[in-house]
């Protein structure tokens, strides 16, 4: 099969390597899928960058956790009759070497969620990390119904979605921006259909413009960036609440502890990989509900050869907003 790769860590341009590797075949309970689009995320751009200075997990990686195709070979204990249906991935990088950036990807059966006819395969491979990530962020306290839901970043792909699924479930969501330029950027994502309002931070004072909002404060924050809005989010946390972080900009971050406390505040952090079996499932059978109904709204960029992995790896560490995807079968 045609595949990208890397044997060490390092830039896009260095490290990641295009070329033939031998067709995987699925175990046990697990399912091959001929991928037709591969989904990029910064986490898929961090593990190859060296981020964290951990070691190789494997002597060869392909990339990318997300994807979207049809099951082209199923093995033992799998229904056959799941050959040739379409399917969007997730996890297929996550504790596994063989991730989408290839023509065949192998993940577990239940890995391989069944995709609508009325779902294209880019938004299938958009839906894995940011989607299940947002619905944990969103769920993972309780339903949202009749409350307050404050996300911040939401021209980010975890943030965006965040907001669709909070407010496809019935709650009041008030999104930021960093900057008051980011509003222009803003209305491709339809915001009026599922904010009730946005809040610039870069604006004379954030925490009154959502308490204009939210007098009474609000009960969950969906947050990209703790170590920067700690204070702002201590200010605006209803007692009770909760703050589910997926992101810090500083990788020790302070926070005003006593304020939180004397309002009971849960941090919830948020590591996609490693949430509980039943959290992806319940995440994965909402997002593919919530998709086939047309209430998610993703910017996606038109899909890159294979070829191009690196400069697409490029895209995503310089923050492009629509969804870098690649086509590993073109």
């Amino acid at each position: 099969m045609r595949a990208a790769w890397y044997e060490r860590r390092g830039a896009a341009a260095d490290v990641l390597q295009v070329g033939e590797l031998p067709d995987p075949h699925p175990g046990p309970g697990e399912v091959r899928v001929r991928v037709a689009v591969s989904g990029i995320n910064p986490g898929d751009t961090k593990k190859r960058s060296d981020w964290l200075g951990a070691p190789m997990p494997y002597p060869r990686v392909i990339p990318h956790s997300d994807g979207a195709g049809v099951v082209d070979e199923v093995g033992p204990g799998v229904d056959e009759e799941r050959l040739g249906r379409r399917v969007w991935v997730y996890g297929a990088q996550s504790y596994r070497a063989g991730g989408t950036a290839a023509q065949f990807t192998v993940v577990p059966a239940e890995q391989a969620v069944a995709l609508p006819d009325a779902v294209s395969d880019e938004v299938g491979a958009c839906l894995g990390i940011p989607g299940i990530t947002a619905h944990r962020a969103v769920f993972a306290d309780g339903p949202v119904a009749g409350r307050t839901v404050l996300v911040h970043g939401v021209l980010g792909a975890v943030s965006s979605m965040a907001a669709q699924l909070a407010h496809r479930a019935g709650a009041r969501v008030i999104g930021t921006v960093r900057r008051t330029a980011d509003l222009a950027q803003l209305q491709a994502l339809e915001p009026s259909r599922w904010l009730e309002a946005v809040v610039t931070l870069d604006g004379e004072d954030p925490v009154a413009a959502v308490r204009g909002i939210a007098p009474d404060g609000v009960d969950r924050i969906v947050e990209v960036s703790f170590s920067d809005n700690a204070d702002l989010d201590a200010a605006l946390v209803r007692n009770g609440g909760v703050i589910a972080a997926f992101a810090t900009r500083r990788a020790r971050p302070e926070f005003p502890f006593w304020t939180m406390l004397f309002e009971n505040t849960t941090i919830r952090l948020l590591g996609s990989d490693d949430f509980p079996a039943q959290a992806k499932r319940e995440a994965a059978a909402e997002l593919t509900q919530a998709a086939a109904a047309g209430d998610l709204v993703i910017p996606i960029a038109q899909p890159l050869a294979l070829g191009r992995i690196a400069e697409s790896h490029d895209q995503v560490d310089a923050g492009a907003r629509s969804r870098v995807l690649l086509s590993p079968s073109s």
